[in-house]
């Protein structure tokens, strides 16, 4: 008889060892395991997919929501840390040891006599996660999409509305080349008579059209919702309601007045079953939290944390960081996976950048220091090598950011970004305050 693992880290490495690849796109096993988990939920449930803004969007439908006095639940992926970060009740993280009666119940479920089903990491992990979930006594449920939609773990549970984000091209290997065929795969959560959601302002005509097909309740920005703003506040606007006079929302950039829109628009789509105030929704976006999304830690240098890790979310971090104003020197750790398209990140970033800090990561899918700073080097020669940019290698991202720090001064700028592995490889031991040695110098 197998011993049973006695701690979370040792279930994730159970986890790690059963199935021969770590992603397996279908929904035939998980979804058996969940049958014989008896796995329902007896709340309304919010199902997110897109390429970026689905982590913000599940903040503030969660900040929203505990505001308005519910008991919410939120499973979001990865993490940046710690495993536990992937689930919250009630707005805390959940610990390891309710977690684990949870895995050792999928377990059970999943080698049930002797009729064994083969899950991925991601697989197990989103079961047991969905089980603690489904057994909290939640108000609401809030579930991100690991990858995809369609095929993806979390749609084995019907949701009650679905919300798509922005669409762009990122894991093109599992989900197809370009936005419509992306958009297919991220249509797949939609339900038939259910809300759909679509926050993308430039949806590809696959969402629209299979929101069509199947007779979901279709909610698209720019046409169903829509938001203005000037610079001290923004107003929203949907079918028969209007939020005006609001603040921002505290996740700092532009794209996440998107993001809000689209979150209003599901509270609004679903009011009759989960009614929230206008007080619950200012003091929820004024007060939502997310660690590493445009976020801007004080100190002396400036540091600045973004799980950017696409075309699309660098894009978006330029157009942030442009926006902050002056700073003499930039400096940016970055570390990400090989199989991103690199070359035009790089590109767009690469102006505001005047020096590069290129890390390893503790992953075989990352790309090695040497060969992101290769990428830079042809970007630059492609560029015609303006000005000089000096990079240097790291061997993970916090001997890179020590690096920075002991060069940069404190009216300076620090950029970590990439991977959630690169921006939690800096958090390990909480959210650093730098303070440059060069002070009062």
């Amino acid at each position: 008889m197998k011993i049973k693992p006695t701690t979370l880290e040792g279930w994730l490495r159970h986890c790690e060892q059963l199935h021969p690849v770590g992603i397996d796109m279908g929904l035939d096993r998980v979804r058996e395991v969940a049958h014989r988990l008896d796995l329902r939920f007896d709340c309304p449930v919010i199902t997110v997919a897109g390429t970026n803004g689905k982590g913000s969007t599940c903040a503030m439908l969660e900040a929203v929501g505990l505001q308005a006095g519910y008991r919410t639940g939120v499973y979001t992926s990865p993490h940046l840390v710690h495993f536990e970060e992937r689930c919250r009740v009630h707005g805390e993280i959940v610990n390891d040891t309710e977690l684990m009666a949870h895995f050792e119940a999928v377990e059970g479920a999943r080698v049930l006599n002797g009729n064994e089903v083969s899950l991925t990491y991601f697989e197990f992990s989103t079961l047991a996660i969905l089980r603690l979930m489904s057994h909290a006594k939640l108000d609401v449920a809030i579930l991100e999409v690991g990858l995809g939609g369609r095929l993806d773990a979390t749609n084995i549970i019907d949701t009650d509305c679905a919300i798509i984000t922005s669409i762009d091209i990122d894991h093109a290997e599992f989900l197809g080349p370009d936005r419509e065929s992306i958009g297919r795969e991220k249509a797949g959560i939609m339900r038939t008579g259910r809300p759909a959601i679509v926050g993308d302002p430039m949806a590809p005509q696959s969402v629209i059209d299979h929101a069509l097909e199947i007779g979901a309740e279709l909610w698209r920005f720019g046409h169903d919702f829509n938001f203005s703003g000037d610079k001290q506040q923004w107003s929203w606007a949907g079918r028969g309601r209007r939020y005006a006079g609001l603040a921002y929302p505290s996740l700092r950039g532009a794209n996440q007045l998107i993001n809000a829109s689209g979150v209003l628009a599901a509270f609004e789509a679903i009011r009759d079953r989960l009614p929230v105030t206008a007080q619950a929704v200012r003091n929820g976006m004024a007060m939502v939290e997310l660690p590493g999304r445009f976020q801007i830690v004080p100190g002396q240098p400036t540091l600045v944390l973004d799980v950017a890790h696409n075309p699309h979310s660098v894009a978006a971090l330029t157009a942030n960081l442009d926006a902050m104003g002056f700073f003499p020197t930039t400096h940016a750790v970055f570390g990400a996976m090989a199989d991103k398209d690199l070359a035009p990140m790089l590109a767009k970033v690469g102006p505001l950048i005047d020096r590069w800090y290129f890390t390893n990561l503790p992953t075989a899918r990352a790309e090695s220091a040497a060969g992101l700073q290769q990428k830079w080097n042809a970007v630059q020669m492609v560029a015609g090598g303006r000005r000089e940019v000096a990079s240097s290698l790291h061997a993970d991202p916090m001997s890179a950011l020590q690096a920075a720090v002991a060069a940069a001064d404190p009216a300076d700028r620090i950029v970590v970004f990439g991977s959630f592995y690169t921006v939690g490889g800096v958090l390990v031991n909480g959210t650093p305050r730098l303070q440059a040695k060069h002070l009062g110098a």
